[in-house]
């Protein structure tokens, strides 16, 4: 049994101002946590009791998924990441020193390129796959904008995997593995997720899915159909095509109209009374070495990531005003595609088929009604490259789906042989030919899950723990402890609830009882024992389960089977 008076636990009464989410806030003023600067946070006595036991459950799961703990170093010379040619994608987010011979180093913001590097060096022989490594590290991003605590540091733990197989029906085993691996991790954290298709980023590979907890203070998109299970992020997501709208005068020819002004979807939809959906919208982007007029419906937003995968672009840069002059001859807010020369155009499906619309007509001030897409735009390729949306159709079944708000609290990756090949990591097989391992990643965000457990796992007066995490199980809160006989049962109370394995708080501080009660709330352990002069006269102690409020009273030695009982039954 641990002492409060004994323990760090500075708890605040009111959350600070920087902190803006619920659970950044609770994780402050419970004293979990402590910020040292931007980005960066010091774990204090509970906060890393809770965290310790964020890992305990991610090795258990991931050691009987027949994973391999390793432990790898954090700093990474820059050769190893200029072979891969990630250097230069993640230039932005790496932290990078020299040592004293002027040796470039990196902080590693992620492992692919060292575990690669290890397996190149000590496995040659299918005899030895397939393998599965992981290690639970800190790692260095160099956030833009660190904010909402330790969803978006520049300094955070995560457990990274990466499997290593023959071929990819090898690896899919090795990847089922650890998806459901992630599916018990996170249900023994009390999380409540939901796993989306998702897009494969700077990492690279075939297909990934990422496993979400929903939460209004989430800074990622998502989208999940209201009648089957599909979900993707918004980076990734498709979504049903409806045919093409029936515009009116859809078959007179294109005229030129003056919009003095009108240059945006709304001014120009405003000035010719026509809905934002019959304006075919034209941005100019810089993709590679070439220009490119992308084309989609005027109530529609571009997704660079789907257009970049669309055109095969490596790097992809919205044009600036000069460069928009340049390339259509009008001002931004003019372009359109119709007589355009000199540029690729790439068209959303949906306007695949469009007649009668309004688009910009490549000089100031001035646009194009009765536009024919197959007619008067010509050569374009027809893509997915919207985003999707509230309200759009499923494109696997006849439902609607529907958008939300999540904080990604891990991914899982088939990454193919993207880093095997270049970092050569190869085996032999049976015939003696050499393959290149087939492998897979794996991460965790450790200190975001305990965060995201928080902000799924609140009320207005603080955390809610769930069993699995809480930094202890149990308090015991004396009313006074000036009543002698109040001190004596919790001691008792306490010492046999250790001898029951179960982790006890007792607050001993000569407070008033109101400040007790609250910091209880705010510290939110799962179960409180409340012992007092009143209720040991009445022979009993009260017992409250602090996620479902329910309420017990019983004979101090009946107490620990009434814990223990609520405990089991608390969610």
């Amino acid at each position: 049994m641990i002492r409060w008076s004994q323990q760090c636990i500075p708890t605040l009464k009111e959350s600070p101002q920087d902190a803006e989410i619920p659970s950044h806030q609770f994780m402050l003023r419970a004293g979990l946590i402590r910020k040292l600067a931007g980005g960066l946070y010091t774990f204090l006595p509970l906060g890393l009791r809770a965290l310790r036991k964020v890992e305990r459950i991610v090795r258990e799961e991931m050691d009987r998924a027949g994973a391999l703990e390793i432990l790898m170093p954090a700093l990474h010379p820059r050769e190893i990441w200029d072979r891969t040619g990630r250097y230069d994608v993640l230039h932005d987010v790496m932290f990078k020193i020299s040592d004293r011979q002027d040796r470039e180093l990196v902080l590693g913001p992620t492992h692919e390129e060292i575990v690669t590097d290890l397996v190149a060096r000590e496995i040659s022989s299918y005899r030895q796959l397939p393998r599965n490594f992981y290690q639970i590290q800190t790692k260095f991003r160099d956030e833009i904008r660190p904010r909402f605590g330790l969803m978006r540091a520049k300094e955070f733990i995560m457990k990274d995997a990466y499997s290593f197989d023959v071929d990819s029906e090898a690896a899919d085993i090795s990847y089922q593995a650890m998806y459901d691996a992630y599916v018990q991790i996170f249900e023994r954290c009390g999380l409540r997720t939901k796993i989306v298709e998702a897009d494969t980023g700077a990492m690279g590979g075939q297909s990934s899915h990422e496993f979400m907890v929903l939460a209004d203070a989430g800074e990622d998109g998502l989208v999940e159909c209201d009648s089957c299970s599909y979900a993707a992020n918004l980076e990734r997501a498709e979504a049903a095509v409806p045919p093409p709208p029936a515009f009116d005068q859809a078959d007179e020819p294109v005229t030129a109209v003056d919009t003095p002004g009108a240059r945006t979807i709304a001014e120009v939809a405003t000035f010719l009374d026509a809905e934002p959906a019959r304006m075919i919208k034209t941005l100019i982007y810089r993709a590679d070495e070439e220009w490119l007029a992308v084309l989609l419906p005027g109530d529609r937003e571009v997704n660079d990531i789907k257009l970049a995968r669309a055109v095969g672009a490596s790097e992809l840069t919205l044009a600036n005003d000069e460069e928009v002059a340049k390339v259509t001859g009008a001002p931004v807010g003019f372009a359109g595609p119709v007589g355009l020369t000199g540029v690729r155009r790439i068209a959303d499906q949906r306007l695949q088929g469009y007649r009668g619309a309004i688009t910009g007509a490549n000089r100031a001030d001035q646009h194009l009604l009765h536009v024919d897409m197959a007619r008067d735009v010509g050569d374009v390729i027809y893509a997915d490259i919207a985003l999707a949306r509230d309200g759009d159709g499923c494109p696997r079944c006849e439902g609607t789906l529907r958008e939300k708000r999540g904080i990604e609290v891990g991914h899982v990756f088939k990454l193919g042989t993207k880093y095997s090949e270049k970092l050569g990591a190869l085996y032999l097989d049976a015939e003696g030919q050499q393959h290149p391992a087939v492998m897979g990643c794996y991460g965790i965000g450790v200190t975001r899950t305990l965060q995201a457990v928080i902000e799924q796992r609140h009320d207005k007066d603080g955390i809610i723990w769930p069993v699995g995490l809480a930094p202890y199980l149990v308090e015991i809160l004396v009313i006074s402890v000036k009543h002698e006989p109040s001190v004596q049962a919790a001691e008792q109370l306490g010492l046999a609830l250790k001898a029951q394995d179960i982790d006890v708080l007792f607050d001993d501080r000569d407070e008033r009882p109101g400040v007790k009660f609250k910091d209880a709330d705010l510290l939110g352990l799962p179960v409180r024992v409340c012992i007092g002069e009143k209720s040991l006269a009445r022979g009993v102690v009260e017992i409250k389960c602090r996620a479902t409020g329910r309420m017990v009273e019983c004979a101090p030695e009946d107490a620990v089977p009434q814990i223990v009982e609520l405990l089991s039954a608390a969610p």
